[in-house]
């Protein structure tokens, strides 16, 4: 009876210099892990915690005394609430128009029989490298009647030319026979686009999704361009004027309250504005490794 002989597994052997090196790059990465998270939890922490506890202790991962009336005021707030509500719908309609566009867009541009391609493509890539500037920017927004429009918040910032060259790049590297095996079953190009072009896309929409809805709801720039009426604030301004030097402007826009927790307000406030995000990335976690290098190198 003939039999085959295992693979012996690989031995590892490292030497003192590798071992040393292992340490201090646990070490290292720990400490920066420490700085990054400790601010965090203790911004959480101090969301939870009494207007006293917060002034009488200078850092602390857990509060003695649990309490939950500064989240109370936010959510019995119209101002925050509207502020939330505003920044979430601005969010989703925001990520689904960039993400169509983009994907419409680097569809065509990655056939390279399309007259006018190279000419388009250049077109992008100077934009890469070379911007308008806020002021002009400032101007087309206004000169459209986009103040004080959530749209002002959207559309200039409806296609990243960075995103678009990879997502084209990754429908070039599509196999052929699919689509040409499409339209002899009677599709047109839409329907090579809707019906297998996209079922094939689904990591890096995922991937580019999570960009927009990210760059989006972290945008402060754009509300503080093009929105004056407070009323139409988004979180990140809010977000702002709370935890700014002269937050008393911004406390006075806020409804009347017989509560008011002035430093838990801002940790809550910062708390809310950063979890949703935090909250995506672990449904995306399995598309995200996949989607981010997906058009950027060739295999």
């Amino acid at each position: 009876m003939r039999t085959t002989a295992k693979p012996s597994a690989v031995k590892h052997y490292s030497s003192p210099g590798s071992r040393v090196f292992d340490t201090l790059n646990v070490i290292v990465l720990g400490g920066l892990a420490l700085i990054t998270v400790l601010p965090l939890l203790y911004v959480l922490a101090g969301s939870f915690a009494t207007e006293g506890e917060i002034r009488a202790r200078p850092f602390f991962l857990w509060p003695e005394n649990f309490v939950t009336s500064t989240y109370a005021f936010i959510f019995a707030n119209d101002t925050l609430l509207r502020a939330m509500i505003t920044t979430v719908v601005v969010t989703a309609v925001g990520t689904v128009l960039q993400v169509t566009l983009t994907f419409t867009m680097a569809y065509p541009l990655a056939k390279r029989y399309l007259p006018g391609r190279t000419l388009v493509l250049n077109l992008v890539i100077f934009t890469l490298v070379f911007g308008g500037g806020i002021v002009p920017t400032y101007l087309v927004v206004r000169d459209l009647g986009l103040l004080d429009s959530y749209w002002a918040l959207i559309l200039p910032l409806a296609i990243n030319p960075f995103y678009l060259i990879i997502v084209k790049s990754f429908f070039q590297e599509l196999p052929q026979a699919l689509e040409e095996a499409a339209r002899i079953d009677g599709c047109n190009e839409m329907g090579v686009f809707l019906k297998i072009v996209l079922p094939l896309s689904k990591p890096i929409i995922a991937t580019f999704s999570l960009f927009y809805a990210v760059g989006i709801w972290n945008d402060y720039m754009s509300p503080l361009l093009y929105i004056n009426d407070n009323q139409k604030w988004t979180l990140q301004v809010l977000v702002r004027q709370l935890t700014s030097p002269d937050a008393a402007n911004a406390i006075g826009a806020l409804d009347s309250a017989a509560f008011f927790p002035a430093q838990g307000l801002k940790f809550a406030v910062v708390v809310i504005a950063t979890l949703p995000i935090l909250c995506f990335y672990p449904f995306l976690q399995k598309h995200f490794a996949k989607g981010v290098l997906i058009g950027s190198v060739k295999e």
